[in-house]
């Protein structure tokens, strides 16, 4: 059986493949990778089902060893890529040899990296994702130096696209909001504001510093349902923007919902970045 071994696990590097669907209800968040299309796309490159699990890391990397020889794909953020100490492409598929160690380093921008790997990580399913939950503690713990994580069998040879085309993560986006349940509690809009992202944010949520948004009710909310990307605004007045480890009932009010073209920048936050709010004025394909 061909492993993939945790030589260096940078800031935080998990399991993660689509998340797990149809257990809100049981207080279950969906988790998975977030950003999914980074992750479908390093998996397409490798030959593999989009939902295949593969390494979601933040920040600072991952280094890795492969016990067999293996096809892999690293998307996402910008980060120099080796294969010991040579240099090989983002967004495009490698092969790397049975006791070859793969290095990805610090993202130049961005915030979370993809690695896409032949057959996939093939941990125990747990609610039928093989992604880890940081809010919950569902499915593989956070990877530490000498986790060894099995591979299942490559389903097809790496796309023939030699190098596919990676998205620009600027150092300032604009993400288009939908309207949220309680827009109305508030009075000012978010649109138009500049925020900065902090570094108290991670899987669960991105917690923004910027202009407060005043309520024009203070009464108590009771909890409600929540989903990816809902901007709940506690009593600071400084929106925080739930991620895919999002709890699943809240009792801040939502101002607004992240437009789901636009999750992946949110995704892609790191601390520094500005986002600007505006109104999503296409409907939802």
């Amino acid at each position: 059986m061909t492993d993939v071994v945790i030589t260096r696990p940078g800031l935080l590097t998990t399991v993660q493949d689509l998340g797990r669907h149809g257990w809100a209800s049981l207080a279950v968040p969906r988790s998975g990778a977030a950003d999914q299309p980074s992750l479908r796309l390093a998996n397409r490159l490798v030959g593999n089902d989009e939902n295949r699990a593969g390494l979601e890391a933040t920040l600072l990397g991952v280094d890795v060893r492969f016990t067999g020889d293996r096809w892999i794909a690293v998307t996402g953020a910008p980060s120099p890529v080796f294969v010991g100490d040579r240099p090989v492409a983002q967004y495009a598929p490698v092969f790397v040899g049975a006791g070859s160690v793969l290095r990805v380093g610090a993202a130049t921008s961005g915030a979370r990296v993809y690695m896409g790997v032949a057959g996939g990580v093939d941990v125990a399913p747990v609610l039928g994702s093989r992604s880890t939950d940081i809010m919950s503690g569902l499915g593989p713990d956070p990877l530490q130096a000498g986790s060894a994580l099995p591979l299942g069998p490559p389903q097809r040879g790496p796309a023939a696209v030699d190098v596919a085309p990676a998205p620009a993560i600027p150092a300032h986006a604009t993400i288009r909001l939908l309207p949220g349940p309680r827009d109305d509690w508030f009075a000012t809009s978010p649109y138009g504001l500049v925020y900065t992202v902090t570094g108290e944010s991670n899987r669960v949520g991105v917690r923004l510093d910027g202009p407060v948004l005043q309520r024009t009710r203070l009464d108590e909310l009771p909890s409600e349902a929540m989903t990816a990307g809902s901007v709940q605004v506690p009593p600071s007045g400084l929106p925080v923007v739930l991620l895919a480890d999002y709890p699943t009932t809240g009792g801040y009010p939502v101002a607004g919902v992240v437009h789901p073209d636009d999750f992946w920048l949110v995704a892609q936050a790191r601390p520094g970045m500005r986002l600007t709010f505006a109104p999503a004025r296409r409907p939802l394909r």
